[in-house]
């Protein structure tokens, strides 16, 4: 609990009517959460405003209605108009200061980039645990403490709202936390919501494409990117990319990480002996047996590895521990049976799709067979070049549905199909993935790998204004078992199992 004037006395603002001596029951920007006490902040959303939301917010007991308008629309007596110059970066300080700046009393690493956020700040937290750490991890799985699910409400969002981000980060310190590592998404950094979160280590890993419809251009969204170095205090940053450095700009990063040996301050890993990371640190060299596959992967580790050096931590106590390194839920998860690989992931980028496929057909012996679509209403620009990288390492491809929203599916496809016309897989239509997933699996043969790409961890499709559940990995699961059931299978193992590397030390999700 908190006064109202001891809430706006660091912020330049106006304020009339009301009580400023008030007891404030919260700080939000959905009427929908407010309750008696509260203060609500009508800002101006990506769908929606604000301002046409704050009938709502009175009826629910607002004690404060905040706007970043000179002439703040009439309150009734007793309700506090507040006059702020910005409406988002207001209700950032503001969710802050309510919980008590909860970020000041933690170490916090955010993680940036297309691609690779998710497993980044898994790989950080993972060590953390290892070395003895309690640390929480924070991003598109939920929120994870010491390597268990935490039973809190919280959107399904990448990068959380100031309201909901402060109050987790409360719940954090409160619990023992010292350490936690979130994701940054460009919609989350150029929406705010980690303004006033005190970041002590940035982690920008690569820039690819995504997102760029809904920032208005590839500029926009390499811009939203690149606010991590100005919230950060100190950078870590791919060298390999140009585009990061870029939008990195005159910053000095504190390390580097990047695919080739460097010079001081700079950590790459390797895999120069099949089985074996080589990492190396300032021209120091330790082995170490490989975790997880792929060179995506490598570089996600390489990232983790340079942030915690940065905070202090040493290479020879993560190398000892990196066998505890372990895919997320949804990142190359994959169940077996009868000598056919089932691996699910998120990869919905040309870069990730690409990065995932090549790590894939490094271990296939016989066919790579990819199920995946795009999803509607985000950018279409990507739509051929999945199609492009799909029909360049597969075999066969089945061109289906993820989250089609409100275009029409087989429009969708369409746009993937004209990446694909140069190649030699065999190219298949099925815009029910259900059915999609059905027919890949019924193809494959023993030595074959199957790629079900683009949702990765999610529970629900969504198409129209319609949502239901589904999962890629069950339905997977469903249809190994059901082929081996069919009667000119019986003679085939019939065991399935989930490969336990792919997993967290701790639970089902990682």
């Amino acid at each position: 609990m908190i006064e109202l004037c001891e809430l706006l006395k660091n912020w330049p603002c106006t304020a009339k009517g009301g009580d400023l001596r008030a007891i404030i029951s919260g700080v939000t920007d959905h009427s929908s959460e407010v309750i008696p006490g509260s203060v609500f902040v009508a800002r101006v959303g990506r769908k929606e405003n604000g301002l046409d939301h704050i009938p709502e917010a009175l009826r629910n007991g607002a004690a404060a209605i905040v706007t970043d308008r000179i002439r703040p629309p009439a309150l009734p007596q007793g309700v506090t108009a507040i006059s702020v110059a910005d409406a988002a970066d207001f209700l950032a300080y503001a969710c802050s200061a309510f919980h008590r700046h909860p970020s000041r009393e933690l170490t916090i690493f955010a993680v940036t980039g297309t691609n690779g956020k998710t497993t980044t700040t898994r790989f950080i937290g993972q060590m953390l645990k290892a070395c003895g750490v309690r640390a929480a991890v924070i991003g598109t799985l939920g929120v994870w403490i010491d390597g268990t699910k935490a039973p809190l409400k919280i959107p399904p969002m990448t990068t959380l709202p100031p309201a909901t981000l402060h109050k987790v980060l409360r719940h954090c310190v409160d619990e023992g936390v010292t350490h936690v590592a979130l994701e940054a998404s460009s919609l989350g950094l150029s929406g705010k919501r980690l303004d006033h979160c005190s970041i002590d280590y940035g982690i920008f890993l690569n820039i690819g494409r995504d997102h760029h419809a809904e920032h208005g251009g590839e500029e926009s969204y390499i811009r939203a990117k690149g606010r991590l170095c100005r919230l950060a205090g100190q950078m870590i940053i791919n060298s390999d990319d140009p585009l990061v450095l870029g939008a990195s700009g005159d910053m000095e990063p504190l390390l580097t990480f990047g695919e080739k040996p460097g010079g001081e301050g700079h950590i790459c890993i390797l895999e120069e002996e099949s089985g074996f990371w080589t990492v190396w640190k300032d021209r120091i060299r330790v082995d170490v047996p490989a975790p997880v596959e792929g060179r995506h992967n490598r570089q996600n580790a390489a990232a983790a590895f340079a942030a915690l050096c940065s905070a202090g931590f040493g290479l020879d106590d993560l190398c000892r521990h990196a066998c505890r390194l372990a895919l997320p839920e949804g990142r190359m998860q994959e169940a077996a049976r009868a000598g056919i690989r089932v691996f699910v992931d998120y990869a919905h980028t040309p870069d990730a799709l690409e990065a995932v496929l090549g790590a894939l057909s490094s271990v296939c012996t016989g066919r790579m067979i990819t199920v995946f679509g795009c999803g509607g209403d985000r950018d279409r620009e990507k739509r051929p070049e999945m199609g492009r990288v799909a029909g360049e390492y597969s075999s066969s491809v089945w061109v289906t549905s993820d989250n089609p929203r409100s275009e029409d599916p087989h429009k969708i496809i369409a746009d993937i199909l004209e990446g694909t016309k140069n190649s030699s897989a065999v190219i298949r239509e099925e815009a029910d993935r259900e059915k999609a997933i059905c027919g890949a699996i019924s193809e494959a043969e023993p030595g074959d790998i199957v790629l079900i790409a683009g949702k990765g961890h999610e529970a629900i499709q969504i198409s129209g204004s319609s949502t239901r559940p589904f999962s890629d990995f069950r339905t997977a699961l469903r249809f190994l078992g059901e082929r081996e059931a069919s009667p000119d299978r019986t003679d085939q193992d019939d065991r399935v199992q989930m490969s336990d590397r792919f997993w967290y030390d701790g639970g089902g999700m990682e």
